[in-house]
């Protein structure tokens, strides 16, 4: 059994959540962590535990960083979002009004919200790109813009698991002549005061903590055991050849370098502190930096009755336990509490945020040992969000419901 000291404050009636997020590291396999959860706009949990390398020989603190990788989609999409609710961008105008070259390949008629919400086809390239091609942004998104879809835009959903970060990433640098990461710091993060980046600064690195595994993995064939060795050149020999074929190569399991933490790669490389994450989604939860119509618009569901995931289906053979909306996975059969309005992003390894906005709760669990996958359905988190919702008081309104 492996103990660790927990760190930091429980409110009233949440003092049960520190022992559940301790049986982490007793009985889960933790190394490192941090959970904080808001309600009302209130930090009432905001704890830390463990230690932030392999070696068990650097503690984790209250401001560690750590990757979160696909959490990092949620705080791509918002910057889209508070574009569009700036009226800089219609999520159905066509990608090739604010970025010409997309229009390549039949695309011109592709929506900014089939981007969002996975249904562009367009999960990579179609020929590998090195990681210093992934490292490099306008050749990137130039690759990605001359990219033939992989099935008919708008027929079916596959999780665009890197390629959306340049993608979505790409509108908000043609709209704003910014980075995505330079517009979420400006725009987002610094004025709430929350903890994140992507494209980390040098001068952060010390405060990230190393990733760990499995068996010092963390590479897409890890996420994707059933993905086959070797390339693969046809969609139709996997759902997932497209990311294998081009972004399999992408160091992912490489995050600890400093060139992959100071890179943008908006869908996967987000370094935050759980407290930095619970920041953004509280001001959602709390009806903060968009109206409630663009709110409403973030969690409109995209995907339809039974359809399954071109690329996820892979990883999980039954059906998802989330639907997609618009750059957010909706909860479903109750992974993100009971209140099927609730919408956030999960991540490789295990991260989670989510904002309730009918119970003004935020909730972010950032950790450094890769366990579950991006679905949100590790243990360690689903523990603790029972926890959270068996609090006094919570749920306030809604009904856990099944997609």
């Amino acid at each position: 059994m492996v103990t660790a000291v927990v760190q930091g404050i429980c409110a009233p009636g949440f003092g049960h959540i520190r022992e559940e997020f301790a049986r982490n590291f007793a009985e889960r396999g933790e190394v490192g962590a941090a959970l904080a959860v808001t309600v009302d706009g209130e930090f009432v949990v905001d704890l830390w535990g463990g230690h932030a390398d392999a070696d068990r020989s650097r503690p984790w603190e209250r401001d560690s960083l750590v990757n979160v990788y696909s959490t990092s989609k949620g705080m791509t999409a918002l910057c889209a979002h508070l574009l569009a609710d700036r009226g800089e961008l219609d999520l159905d105008a066509p990608v090739s009004r604010y970025w010409p070259e997309f229009a390549q390949e039949g695309k011109g008629d592709i929506p900014v919200r089939w981007l969002l919400s996975h249904r562009a086809g367009l999960i990579a390239p179609r020929e590998p790109l090195t990681p210093a091609d992934v490292y490099d942004w306008e050749k990137t998104c130039a690759v990605l813009a001359a990219t033939e879809p992989w099935w008919q835009p708008g027929t079916a959903q596959g999780y665009h698991a890197v390629s959306f970060g340049f993608l979505v990433g790409e509108l908000v640098r043609r709209i704003t002549g910014t980075s995505l990461g330079t517009f979420l710091r400006t725009e987002i993060t610094e004025p709430l005061g929350a903890d994140l980046y992507i494209g980390t600064p040098e001068t952060e690195h010390a405060r990230c903590a190393q990733m760990i595994g499995p068996e010092g993995g963390g590479t897409l064939r890890a996420l994707f055991p059933g993905m086959p060795e070797g390339p693969i050149r046809s969609l139709d020999a996997h759902p997932l050849a497209g990311m294998a074929v081009a972004m399999g190569h992408l160091p992912l399991g490489d995050v600890n370098s400093a060139p992959c933490r100071s890179a943008e790669i908006p869908a996967a490389n987000g370094n935050a502190t759980a407290r930095g994450l619970a920041t953004v989604y509280r001001a959602l939860a709390n009806g903060e930096l968009v109206g409630a119509d663009t709110l409403a618009a973030m969690r409109a569901r995209q995907s339809g009755d039974d359809e399954i995931d071109l690329v996820l289906s892979v990883a999980t053979p039954e059906r998802l336990p989330f639907a997609w909306a618009a750059g957010y996975m909706l909860n479903g059969f109750g992974y993100l509490g009971p209140n099927p309005g609730t919408f956030g992003h999960g991540g490789a390894g295990g991260s989670l945020a989510f904002a309730d906005p009918e119970n003004r709760l935020s909730y972010a669990y950032t950790m450094n040992k890769f366990g579950g996958s991006t679905t949100g359905s590790d243990i360690r988190s689903l523990e603790l969000v029972k926890a959270v919702y068996a609090a006094p008081g919570l749920p306030g309104k809604g009904g856990w419901t099944k997609f």
